[in-house]
């Protein structure tokens, strides 16, 4: 898929780079702000895995109501908060992972990869906190949708470094890291592109 309108293109850019630039800032802020003893999922893992329903699902409970677990889920991430093993690869994965699906979007470079990368980590991140006070409206959702359009479309090739990097011999020989790592084949040279739409247009 190719897209060939200007005002689109630069749309996609601006979509990927947004997206690119919330991951980064998640990742810098727990990699900067977490104090001397660094970040830990521990406590989210541990007590904010409960779950939520809201309508239509069920009413909201009392402020006064016993907690109730709704995440079918749940008590496999508290055995994780307690396991000093798991949170050894856990904790620098969700650092890291956002800083690098931050950098690859706004760089739009392996766009694919980082847009997929950052999907399945929203996916999880969904399945944990299994949160529709709102009903299906949940942010890590709906940004598992906006991750998998970046990488469908291919955004790298718009004013990223994807368009470079699949136009080298090295993407026009790995056929498999060009259309799944990077965002495909890279566009069509413009004076090409016209010529193209002239001989449609005048067939």
């Amino acid at each position: 898929m190719q897209i060939t309108a200007p005002w689109h293109r630069r749309g996609v850019a601006l979509l990927r780079i947004v997206v690119g630039i919330i991951f980064l800032w998640a990742g810098l802020d727990k990699l900067l702000g977490s104090g001397p003893a660094g970040f830990s999922a521990a406590g989210y893992l541990g007590h904010a895995t409960g779950g939520s329903l809201g309508w239509p699902f069920v009413a909201a409970p009392a402020a006064d109501a016993a907690v109730v677990i709704y995440n079918p889920t749940h008590d496999l991430w508290v055995s994780l908060s307690k396991n000093s093993t798991a949170l050894a690869i856990i904790n620098p994965m969700v650092v890291y992972g956002e800083l690098g699906i931050g950098i690859s979007l706004i760089l739009g470079l392996l766009t694919r990869f980082g847009a997929i990368m950052g999907a399945l980590m929203m996916a999880l991140f969904f399945v944990a906190g299994w949160a529709f006070t709102n009903g299906i409206v949940e942010e890590h959702l709906t940004y598992m949708v906006v991750l998998l359009a970046i990488a469908g479309l291919g955004a790298g090739k718009y004013y990223g470094l994807d368009q470079w990097a699949a136009g080298t011999e090295f993407g026009q020989n790995h056929n498999f890291i060009r259309k799944w790592i990077l965002s495909g084949d890279p566009l069509e040279p413009a004076s090409a592109a016209s010529a193209a739409s002239t001989t449609s247009a005048t067939a």
